[in-house]
């Protein structure tokens, strides 16, 4: 077997609803040039259906693909006890990593200091492995590409599982009109959110709780006198 590289990537970190899913693939480095034939690319430029497609093609290729998914409950959990998101991502990549034992990594880095996360990284993984770790990378380099298409595929299978449970809520993410309109509804007729379903140390959840509280608040005081 020849040089083994593998490709790190994420999908879901800003959502509000859902998990972070996390995918490293290793591959054979005579191999990349079949990543690029099949057309594999940043899968933010994908359509759903042609990352399924590929995500099926990926997985011919690939020797060994790993796959995380932490839910909201796990990252609300980290976040108490200090563990941020580029923390959270750089464990569960090195996890990974570590598993499917590479000579060269690319990572596509959360931090925006590449030297410092390149160095967490090689603390993390505790071995002469190489680590090249870039901002879009997923844009760069084809096995993380792959991995991004992979992680997204995975994301999207949960998102799915999540609304034929909860109804469609939208993407998840802050971002999206609908997904806050399902929160702001929800509240209307609940307490909170169900457990597991968002991720409630995220600001956005507080923000929506308060809304509620004031809003009730305001009912109650509604046709009161105060003296």
């Amino acid at each position: 077997m020849g040089e083994l590289i593998a490709g790190c990537d994420e999908a879901g970190r800003g959502c509000i609803i859902g998990p972070l899913v996390i995918a490293a693939i290793s591959i054979e480095k005579n191999k990349e040039k079949e990543l690029k034939k099949i057309g594999v690319k940043d899968s933010k430029e994908l359509s759903q259906k042609k990352r399924v497609e590929l995500a099926e093609k990926i997985e011919e290729i690939a020797k060994d693909i790993v796959v995380f998914k932490v839910g909201p409950c796990k990252i609300d959990t980290f976040r108490k006890q200090g563990v941020d998101l580029n923390r959270l991502e750089s464990m569960k990549f090195a996890d990974g990593l570590r598993m499917l034992k590479p000579q060269t990594a690319f990572i596509d880095a959360p931090d925006t200091n590449l030297p410092k996360f390149t160095a967490f990284m090689e603390k993390l993984v505790g071995s002469d492995m190489k680590i090249i770790a870039r901002h879009k990378a997923d844009r760069d380099f084809p096995v993380v590409s792959a991995a991004s298409i992979i992680a997204k595929v995975e994301r999207e299978a949960e998102i799915g599982k999540l609304k034929n449970e909860h109804g469609d809520f939208g993407t998840g993410y802050t971002s999206d009109e609908k997904t806050m309109e399902w929160l702001r509804n929800w509240l209307k007729s609940n307490k909170d959110f169900p457990e597991g379903l968002v991720r409630k140390s995220w600001v956005t959840h507080k923000t929506l709780i308060g809304e509620k509280e004031q809003k009730s608040l305001g009912s109650w005081m509604k046709g009161k006198i105060i003296k």
